[in-house]
């Protein structure tokens, strides 16, 4: 990101708590109006309002005062966050303890922790033993390690989907992303293949692994990702940023039981890198969403 935004968003001293409206790239923002594609009967309003952000010297510190704050509600999503560890996942120059994003390379980010909270206390319910989840855009591989931690058991897989491939002096995020999660309380789940890591373009999903009950999409797409949609299985549900720089929102859509028909809702507004293809990424000039 470029130094004014880096800037704006420099984290706290350990410890100490911190009252923001916008924090960069994968970050809740309260204060806008209503998203795309909410029916009138459900279309929220988002009240301009301050709210927390917490630090800690470790992993479990940080979700501890986290949960404490609100910003985890539920209990099973905040012992599932206390296991996978934020630092086995961020860059070692960075500060993973920080609720905030960081960078991860190739321009692009690991959503702060209250976003992954936010998106893992919707998705929860759906989130079983047996369930099928796609993480798009994976990244380092962090919440695709926690929905392994969720879905194991009874068949259960975590799909991640990286578009980045090898360049000669980068590693690939896929093959970086498997250190990482080989590392976390969630190595195992590798081998026993309930998490999956892919290179691919997840605007296409990941068809292989379909139909899924959960999927997360972790960039902003410009309009409905309809082709995600049809591989979401009968009563399961997508989160998904939705809009442009200056206007997103984080998207929940429910598919019907039998199939036929998608209910869809905004459910904050939100900051996130676009879903691009690999060169745009490459090419997304830092600081620019």
């Amino acid at each position: 990101m470029g130094n004014f935004l880096r800037k704006a968003r420099r984290a706290p001293k350990r410890g100490v708590q911190e009252r923001r409206t916008f924090d960069g790239e994968g970050s809740l923002i309260q204060g806008s109006t209503h998203g795309p594609h909410v029916s009138k009967a459900e279309a929220p309003t988002f009240k301009m309002a301050f709210f927390m952000r917490a630090s800690g010297a470790s992993n479990a510190e940080l979700i501890s005062r986290m949960r404490a704050m609100g910003s985890i509600k539920s209990g099973r999503v905040a012992d599932v966050m206390t296991a996978v560890d934020r630092g086995l996942f961020v860059p070692s120059d960075e500060e993973p303890y920080f609720d905030v994003p960081q960078p991860i390379g190739y321009n692009a980010t690991i959503s702060a922790p209250h976003m992954h909270a936010h998106c893992l206390d919707l998705l929860e319910d759906r989130l079983q033993p047996g369930a099928r989840a796609l993480d798009v855009g994976s990244g380092t591989g962090y919440l695709t390690a926690c929905f392994g931690m969720m879905v194991d058991g009874k068949g259960g897989k975590a799909v991640g989907v990286e578009h980045i491939k090898v360049t000669s002096l980068l590693a690939e995020l896929t093959e970086s992303s498997k250190s990482n999660v080989r590392k976390s309380a969630a190595g195992h789940l590798l081998d026993k293949g309930v998490i999956e890591l892919h290179t691919g373009d997840g605007r296409k999903g990941w068809p292989t692994a379909a139909p899924y009950d959960v999927i997360h999409v972790g960039a902003a797409a410009s309009g409905t990702p309809r082709e995600l949609l049809q591989q979401l299985k009968p009563g399961g549900r997508m989160v998904c940023p939705v809009g442009d720089a200056l206007d997103q929102h984080l998207m929940v859509y429910d598919k019907s039981p039998t199939g036929d028909s998608i209910r869809e809702r905004a459910a904050t507004a939100v900051r996130y890198v676009p879903l691009i293809d690999e060169k745009d990424q490459r090419n997304r000039r830092p600081g620019l969403f």
